[in-house]
């Protein structure tokens, strides 16, 4: 009975309550927005991150990460990298065998960044081929390297020229090749472009007089989420006192450190939405207290307790509250699953600024089931503190002062 009139009490005034329901849901669309937006940057930040190197885990030697040498690569085998394939959540495995190695063409010389990959594996993580704009890809049993672009305008060399190679192997062997260029790649990252070369793993080892060895091997996940897991399921399939698994928290603290960081000054943006939203509920709420207050006092008068009016209209602020964040949420996720799919493309200087950090030029929007509980409830527990203020005035209610509109 106390719910069917908390029902009806809602309708008897329909303005009042789409007032109420609509500052409600306000509130819900314009906090989940907001937050999508922001853990769809974090994605994407992390995804870019992720592709652009490391990885979502990284297998190396023990002291690699501090002292990236290529004395301390470590032994592999085709069983570990099957065996890596086959964990639940990896989607891509990449062997790496680099170092840093002179390059020459003509009277030029510059230090560049070398490196052995499997051509397949390579663009599953970081998309290599789609970065290729002269030329050819590589396959895995070329004798030829890719460059980039920037360290081929510096040397002058096209594609079918001799790259000449020089430096220092495995355990100071003499590093020295030359190789044809089979094609030119192109990095948003200016470091990136300007010393980079890409050969087949077999010709790294066989340049590094280092067979069978490699300086690291990288993991795609399927999800971010299952990272945590991921890594746990490799440190229980390698030797632990000579390997060491790191997930991308620990490759790239810098870039957790910035999400903290701009993920605290998001909820203090969030937290001043909520205080204006909620002054605005406050509004409403009181709003219907005055508005009912004759209403109020005749229930009283008629023999109707205190605390079944209460009742009453603590479940008419719940059911309002439940029927915003259903319509709120309803109403924005078709948008967000849009977005979620059609990213927002950055264009003009905006795009370039993006690039330049190695960030794809997107506005991603994320669909994390948390953004949508959190703002629930968010939203739900400001309606119920905010719900005690009719709550209180009907228990200070006198009836006579009511119905004669003191």
């Amino acid at each position: 009975m106390i719910i069917k009139l908390a029902w009806r009490n809602i309708w008897r005034n329909k303005r009042r309550s789409y007032l109420t329901i609509g500052s409600i849901m306000f509130a819900v669309i314009l906090a989940v927005f907001m937050r999508s937006m922001q853990f769809g940057s974090y994605e994407n930040m992390i995804e870019n991150s992720v592709r652009f190197y490391t990885g979502h885990v990284q297998i190396h030697q023990n002291g690699y990460w501090d002292d990236q040498v290529i004395d301390h690569s470590m032994a592999t085998d085709s069983n570990l990298l099957e065996s890596l394939h086959q964990i639940e959540g990896v989607t891509d495995v990449v062997p790496r065998m680099e170092s840093f190695i002179l390059s020459a063409y003509g009277t030029k010389t510059r230090g560049s960044l070398i490196m052995g990959i499997d051509p397949q594996a390579e663009h599953g993580l970081t998309g290599l081929k789609d970065k290729l704009i002269e030329g050819e890809y590589l396959e895995m049993d070329d004798s030829s390297v890719l460059i980039s672009e920037g360290l081929a305008k510096y040397l002058k060399m096209e594609v079918g020229d001799t790259l000449v190679l020089l430096g220092q192997g495995y355990h100071s062997a003499s590093a020295a090749a030359i190789y044809p260029v089979k094609g030119i790649v192109k990095f948003p990252v200016k470091a990136q472009n300007d010393q980079s070369v890409f050969l087949p793993i077999p010709q790294a080892q066989w340049l590094f007089d280092a067979p069978e060895l490699l300086t690291s091997i990288s993991l795609m996940v399927d999800k971010v989420g299952h990272v945590a897991a991921v890594t746990n399921a490799v440190k229980s399939q390698v030797d632990l006192e000579t390997l060491e698994v790191m997930d991308w928290q620990e490759l790239t603290p810098e870039l957790l450190q910035a999400i903290e960081i701009d993920n605290l000054s998001s909820k203090f943006m969030l937290y001043i939405l909520y205080l204006v939203i909620g002054f605005g509920m406050l509004g409403t709420f009181m709003m219907m207290t005055a508005e009912r207050q004759y209403e109020f006092g005749v229930m009283i008068s008629i023999g109707m307790s205190r605390l079944k009016m209460q009742l009453v209209i603590a479940l008419e602020m719940m059911m309002m509250t439940f029927l915003a964040l259903f319509i709120g949420i309803g109403a924005t996720l078709p948008g967000l699953i849009y977005l979620n799919l059609n990213p927002i493309k950055l264009t003009g200087e905006m795009a370039v600024a993006a690039e330049k950090q190695g960030v794809e030029a997107l506005i991603k929007f994320s669909l994390v089931p948390e953004i949508f509980l959190n703002q629930a409830w968010a939203i739900f527990f400001m309606a119920l503190f905010l719900g005690f203020y009719p709550l209180r005035s009907i228990q200070k209610l006198k009836p006579v002062k009511a119905m004669r509109g003191d």
